[in-house]
């Protein structure tokens, strides 16, 4: 189904899909005539609601699945401000996890914020966030890409993924300009989202060009933005909780072999340490930016080494085959669990 327009123009007005979905989701979800276990996944909270309803009234486990730490991150980007609405937000949070027979996590941080809430950690799992490197193929150069462009002997900088309000994409723009005097460097902006006017009236004031954002990509095409791409950023806002995310956009950039600039702090960064497979810089600094941009651009050899290792330990550490694995045993083990204490 096709995403109605009118849900990017605020808050507002997602809020009120998200209750439609609580409402529509229930009901079909009731009329299915067969249902062993029932998953919710939050954000956002009503969509968990409406599965922890689900479980109840048909008697079947409960899968939450936390894939973002809500209301916590829409409080601390300043989204959810009226302490009316916080604490209802908190009642509900407080009551998905309480329903839940079970709560999968995608972040080892994620973890010790559920026990730091009181919740079992025997009732935890993490599976988390990771890639197929079989959707990359390390064999593409990007030429049809580089060609569509114009760019053709140019060293790219590329983004991909969400452009929102939380994703600090003004900083990538202001390490743009800071570049701009340099003819070899172009930056690409692939994707869309609530923020995408916002950015581009900023590219504007700032008489940029040498940035783009031509739009989304279907998925089959991303291999080749990737093959086109020297280096790939990864970013977002510079607030406490953010130290806690797995990106999934990092995890992709890693599969497809690409150097990292990274200016997320916290658990993901511990990742790209790990491997080597990226530079760090200060959330929201574009000079520091910059500098890793300009660093990888004249180390080219070390930093196309720095790619591959990310991606060897992509493949080992954060492989989806694997993950899927584990998850089918974790809700294999539910449906086992709940028949027998009927």
């Amino acid at each position: 189904a096709r995403i109605p327009r009118f849900i990017h123009r605020g808050y507002f007005w997602r809020s009120l899909a998200f209750v439609a979905y609580m409402f529509s989701s229930f009901w079909v979800a009731m009329r299915e005539r067969h249902v062993d276990l029932v998953m919710g996944t939050s954000p956002s909270l009503f969509q968990a609601t409406s599965a922890a309803f689900v479980a109840f009234f048909r008697r079947k486990p409960f899968l939450l699945e936390v894939r973002d730490l809500w209301p916590d991150f829409a409080i601390e980007m300043g989204i959810l401000k009226s302490r009316f609405f916080i604490m209802a937000a908190r009642m509900v949070e407080s009551f998905i996890y309480w329903r839940a027979d079970h709560i999968l996590v995608n972040s080892p941080a994620y973890v010790d914020y559920m026990i730091n809430r009181g919740i079992n950690p025997a009732k935890v799992s993490l599976i988390p966030n990771g890639v197929d490197p079989t959707m990359f193929d390390m064999q593409s150069d990007g030429k049809r890409i580089r060609t569509e462009l114009g760019w053709e002997d140019k060293f790219i900088v590329s983004y991909t993924g969400a452009i929102g309000q939380a994703n600090d994409i003004a900083t990538i723009v202001r390490a743009a300009d800071r570049l701009k005097s340099d003819p070899q460097i172009r930056f690409l902006i692939m994707g869309g989202g609530n923020a995408v006017d916002e950015i581009k009236r900023s590219i504007v004031e700032k008489q940029l060009t040498n940035i783009l954002i031509p739009g989304s990509r279907p998925k089959s095409e991303m291999s080749d933005v990737f093959g086109a791409s020297d280096v790939c950023v990864a970013t977002l806002l510079n607030i406490p909780m953010f130290k806690t995310v797995y990106p999934n956009k990092v995890f992709d950039y890693m599969g497809a072999g690409k150097p990292i600039a990274l200016g997320i702090d916290g658990v993901i960064r511990d990742v790209v340490e790990a491997s080597d497979c990226g530079r760090f810089f200060e959330p929201g600094n574009d000079e520091q930016l910059a500098e890793v941009i300009l660093w990888m651009k004249n180390n080219f050899e070390e930093a196309r080494q720095m790619g591959i290792r990310g991606r060897e330990y992509v493949s080992r550490h954060f492989n989806r085959h694997s993950h899927a694995v584990e998850f089918l045993k974790l809700a294999q083990s539910m449906v086992k669990d709940k028949s027998r204490s009927n």
